[in-house]
């Protein structure tokens, strides 16, 4: 009886064993994916030798690299030319607006010669031209840089031109004394020179030139000098109206020059012979002199110095030979 039990539990763990062991053959891994489990184990790194915050950073700066717009550099075209226009050859946009907000008056004195054709000369006068004295301060027109100082004796005379962070450049010509220096920094309404009379001039004053891209803008499209300051705050340039002036007014002008010739009076220069003054009904020719310095000097025209002494404009005057002013 003993036996008989002992043989029957025998036989339910053998059997209990061989289902075991046969469940065991049905679930077990066909030897392909053991193989390929066992190299993706053997081929497993660290995630810190992968990953690593620097890299992502680098990773993303070139990422946007290309996309980022770069900052114009305003002063490397043309900045090296030594001619009034330095973007000759250059393509201009058909418009461009241009802040002119931030702005200072370049003297304060009225139009004397408005900006246009010169019947007279036979050509286009590119600027204005405003009253002023000899040694007056010159101011910037806008915050920006030097990008020329120099001499033209049959034209500018001494000449400024200063590059502008608005885009634009401005001329400053005629000049006595300049009080900048190439690729120097200067601020809107900062003295860049002393007026002055040099060059081909007939007269003491400022010949003031706006330009964009090398293109003269009638500066009376952006300033109203009869109330000595701009027009609005931003200036559209445009190809086929750039030459035109906004609301220019002589009569206002005409106006304005009262004013400030009652409140900007006439220096009077002695000469070293006594001769030469603003009362002065004669004046003696010195060496260097011409028509329109002795008329300059002596608040007359080239005109009346001529019917006066019955001389034209191409007379020679020599040293010694006296003139007369009134």
């Amino acid at each position: 009886m003993m036996l008989q039990k002992t043989l029957r539990n025998l036989t339910i763990f053998a059997i209990a064993a061989y289902a075991i062991a046969a469940d065991a053959q049905t679930y077990r891994l066909p030897n392909a994916h053991k193989a390929e489990h066992n190299d993706l184990i053997a081929r497993q790194e660290n995630i810190g030798n992968q990953i690593s915050v620097k890299d992502t950073q680098d990773f993303l700066d070139n990422l946007f690299k290309d996309e980022e717009e770069p900052e114009l550099d305003i002063y490397t075209e043309g900045w090296n030319s030594r001619s009034v226009n330095a973007y000759a050859g250059m393509e201009v946009p058909d418009t461009k607006s241009i802040d002119v907000s931030k702005f200072a008056m370049p003297c304060p004195g009225y139009v004397t010669s408005p900006y246009g054709y010169r019947p007279r000369f036979r050509r286009e006068h590119k600027g204005i031209d405003l009253k002023l004295q000899t040694g007056d301060t010159v101011y910037a027109a806008f915050d920006g840089r030097v990008r020329l100082t120099n001499f033209e004796r049959r034209g500018y005379g001494n000449y400024v031109i200063l590059r502008h962070t608005n885009g634009l450049e401005t001329v400053y010509g005629h000049l006595s004394k300049f009080l900048v220096k190439e690729d120097q920094d200067v601020k809107a309404g900062e003295p860049i020179a002393l007026g002055g009379n040099t060059g081909r001039s007939f007269g003491a004053h400022l010949h003031f030139e706006t330009r964009f891209m090398g293109m003269p803008i009638n500066p009376a499209a952006i300033f109203d000098f009869a109330n000595q300051t701009v027009h609005t705050d931003t200036y559209t340039f445009d190809k086929q109206t750039y030459k035109k002036a906004r609301n220019y007014d002589p009569a206002a002008n005409t106006e304005y020059a009262k004013q400030y010739r009652a409140t900007h009076p006439a220096r009077v220069t002695a000469s070293t012979s006594g001769t030469s003054s603003k009362k002065a009904s004669t004046y003696t020719v010195r060496k260097g002199d011409t028509l329109s310095r002795i008329a300059s000097r002596n608040g007359v025209t080239v005109r009346q110095l001529c019917k006066l002494n019955g001389l034209t404009t191409k007379s020679k005057i020599n040293p010694g030979k006296k003139l007369r002013l009134r």
